[in-house]
Order: C-alpha cells, then sequence, then structure tokens
C-alpha cells in the first residue's frame, strides 16, 4: 500500500514563561498507508494531541515536516492548508465541537456549503451521511436536544461528508459510557474499513486500541511499535 502521510524528523518545542524549553516531540517518524488503522497511546501529557494536530495541519513542527501524499503540510499556503483540512481530512475529538444553534442537518451541511456545494447538494449529502450513522430522524435536532452518543455520531457524520482520506480521532469514545463507547468505535472501524479511509485514533482505551490493526505508543517525545495485531 502507498504512505499516504508520513512524518519525518517531527519535532515540537514549547517555551514556558522563563524561556525554558519543553520538547515534547523529538525526531519522530511515522507513516500512515490509505485504509491502514492505527492506535496511538500514551500517558497524559505525553503529546498525543500535540502528534496530532501536527499530522492534521493545525499546528506547525518546530522542526520535520508532515507530508500528505507527497505534500509538505506545512509549505502550504494558507488557502491550500484550509482546503486540504476541509476534503482531505476529518477530525473527530472527545468534545464534539457542534454549533449549538444549528440542527444536526445543517452541523453535518457545513463542510460542504465550505467547499463550495450548493445549500440543496449540502444538505442532501448530509441527510445521507446522518442516515449512515442511525440519526435520521434525528436531522432536526439541535446537539442540547441530542444524547452524548448522537452528538458524536453527528461530528463522524460531519467528518466523513467531504469524503476525507484520513481520519484523525482524538479520544473520541473518551467522555462516553462504556456501551455507547463501543457503538461509537464500531461505526469509526465500519466506516473506514467500508472507504478504505487512512485511520487515527489517540485514545486511553485499551479495548479500543486493541481492535486497530496496530499499536503505537508516545513516550518520551517518540513513537514505538506496540504489539502487532493480526489484519
Amino acid at each position: 500500500m502507498t504512505d499516504l502521510l508520513v512524518a519525518q524528523g517531527l519535532g515540537k518545542t514549547f517555551y514556558e514563561q522563563n524561556r525554558s524549553e519543553l520538547k515534547i516531540l523529538q525526531q519522530l517518524d511515522f507513516s500512515l498507508k490509505a485504509g491502514e488503522q492505527i492506535a496511538i497511546q500514551g500517558k497524559s501529557g505525553s503529546g498525543k494531541s500535540t502528534l496530532l494536530h501536527l499530522l492534521g495541519g493545525l499546528d506547525r513542527p518546530s522542526e520535520g515536516q508532515v507530508c500528505f501524499q507527497g505534500r509538505d503540510l506545512h509549505a502550504l499556503s494558507h488557502a491550500e492548508a484550509c482546503r486540504y483540512r476541509n476534503l482531505e481530512l476529518g477530525f473527530v475529538f472527545q468534545a464534539h465541537h457542534l454549533l449549538a444553534d444549528f440542527s444536526a442537518w445543517e452541523n453535518v451541511a457545513l463542510p460542504c456549503l465550505i467547499a463550495g456545494q450548493s445549500q440543496a447538494q449540502a444538505l442532501e449529502r448530509a441527510k445521507e451521511l446522518l442516515s449512515q450513522v442511525g440519526l435520521e430522524d434525528r436531522l432536526t435536532h439541535k446537539p442540547g436536544k441530542l444524547s452524548g452518543g448522537e452528538r458524536q455520531r453527528v461530528a463522524i457524520a460531519r467528518a466523513l461528508v467531504n469524503g476525507p482520506k484520513m481520519l484523525l480521532c482524538d479520544e473520541p469514545t473518551g467522555s462516553l459510557d462504556v456501551e455507547t463507547g463501543r457503538q461509537i468505535a464500531d461505526l469509526l472501524l465500519q466506516v473506514a474499513a467500508e472507504k478504505h479511509t487512512g485511520l487515527i485514533i489517540v485514545t486511553h482505551n485499551p479495548e479500543l486500541s486493541s481492535r486497530l490493526q496496530r499499536r503505537l505508543e508516545l513516550a518520551e517525545g517518540t513513537l514505538k511499535e506496540m504489539d502487532a495485531i493480526p489484519v
């Protein structure tokens, strides 16, 4: 399989108020193939979310580079980077980050509108995705009228609505009860397999991580392979 995403020599350093350095990532190498499913584990504060933000182009590395299909993300113009995040990448966070005043339908349609689709096209695509995640009867409900699991399903539909090649998930089941978390994990893995989407999940949940093809641990600023999971 061809590498979809490659990070080489990735480093991230933060500077505290006294100007002392706090190195989060150090000379980190990483690759994700199309359709591959990877779990990233690590202690709190190890830099998992920082790494995900770098891989998604939401933050810039202090050193090294991240290339998506051969293009250096951090050499893109602002407009190109926005288009990459809109069309090629889907994000799912622990907090759903839905717009409170918008219905589920409108929340999911928004990335399509940003991509230039007509309102009719965007709403039709959003309806299709919400049906796929089992929310066809919740189209007009606003987030405040949805359960935690339903809100996360809307967030997953939003992440998938433009058919991204890669899905980045930061503790997507962390705020859910065990059974709802399993349902959300089932949904993510099913969609990734059906769409041949590259999937990276940052999680503290060993049950979830054990279901992915590869498990990596982030410690002391770099990644190491954990036990392989048969495909």
